[in-house]
């Protein structure tokens, strides 16, 4: 039985938004929601409601094979044949430049063109099931129209100690993101909790009762009405940069889910786009075997269609 001790820094936390926090984003709020109704978590021995306030030194016991079978049940998904663009492949990990328009794992829409299906097709089945059967090798995710650098697992063992480093912030992942309107400030860190809309589930929202989420930019590039933006996560919330730029006034290029269609301006009117123009361009960790330190960082040219048009209309222009 996994046991968690509720320490002074979450005292207050409802038991849902805690849980979620705890493992990371590796399991959706609606899932674990779904655990706690169902008493897979039990708060001092006894089952509560997801909305249960912590105290402190709150003691929640778990099992962790039995949450995992329950979140995730045993739904073999199929392989799918589908050229993947490798960097790097060795017996623990793949690092790979995923393209917009792909799912990372099975949903109830799509369980058989996502990139989990075509890992388990290139690796054979040699990937790791520490995130459930339903996505096999994937340690972390990206959005479906979110591109770049990406890194999966071939092994439980692999998966873990990656999914530590991304915990603890020693890896690294930045991003480039084409956002809308000019910075007055060129750099700066953007610390505001996120929280799903009750609105809408799909959309996260800036709310005190949020998980912790902090976002690092730098404006490299400035352009008439839009700006090239380096962006490093400290956190790794569902949809952090698009909810955070979005919420100081600086929405994605395409970004419908959080406004940008009433920041378009007449010129850009014509440039059609598959949602968020936001690229994941540099991935740095210690390779969990070797703890050798792995630096992958793509070129312009290897970035999305999408991104390239619009970052060479932009430039043309000043």
């Amino acid at each position: 039985m996994d046991k968690i001790a509720v320490s002074q820094d979450n005292i207050k936390k409802r038991l849902d938004v805690f849980l979620v926090d705890y493992f990371e984003n590796e399991y959706p709020r609606a899932k674990l929601s779904g655990a706690i109704d169902e008493g897979y978590f039990l708060v001092n021995g006894k089952k509560q409601k997801t909305s249960y306030k912590l105290k402190l030194n709150d003691e929640i016991t778990f099992d962790k094979n039995e949450l995992k079978n329950f979140i995730n049940p045993d739904i073999a998904i199929k392989p799918w044949d589908f050229k993947l663009d490798i960097l790097y492949e060795d017996d623990d990990v793949i690092v790979l430049n995923k393209p917009k328009e792909l799912l990372c794992h099975p949903t109830k829409f799509e369980r058989e063109k996502t990139l989990s299906n075509a890992l388990l097709y290139h690796t054979k089945g040699n990937l790791s099931s520490l995130g459930g059967l339903d996505r096999l090798g994937i340690v972390h995710r990206l959005d479906k129209n979110t591109a770049g650098l990406m890194l999966a697992a071939k092994n439980d063992i692999a998966h873990e100690n990656l999914s530590k480093q991304i915990r603890q912030k020693s890896a690294i992942r930045k991003y480039l993101a084409i956002a809308l309107v000019e910075f007055s400030e060129k750099q700066g860190i953007i610390d505001k909790p996120l929280i799903h809309s009750l609105k809408d589930d799909v959309k996260m929202m800036v709310s005190s009762e949020g998980l912790d989420a902090i976002t690092h930019y730098k404006v490299l590039e400035e352009f008439k009405g839009a700006s090239l933006v380096e962006l490093e996560l400290k956190t790794g919330r569902t949809h952090q940069i698009r909810a955070h730029l979005s919420y100081i006034g600086h929405p994605i290029f395409g970004d419908s889910l959080y406004g940008a269609k009433s920041f378009m301006r007449n010129e850009f009117y014509n440039l059609k786009t598959t949602e968020q123009l936001l690229q994941s361009y540099y991935l740095s960790f210690s390779h969990p075997k070797t703890n050798e330190i792995m630096e992958f960082q793509l070129e312009e040219k290897d970035f999305s269609k999408d991104f390239i048009k619009v970052l060479n209309f932009l430039r043309s222009r000043k």
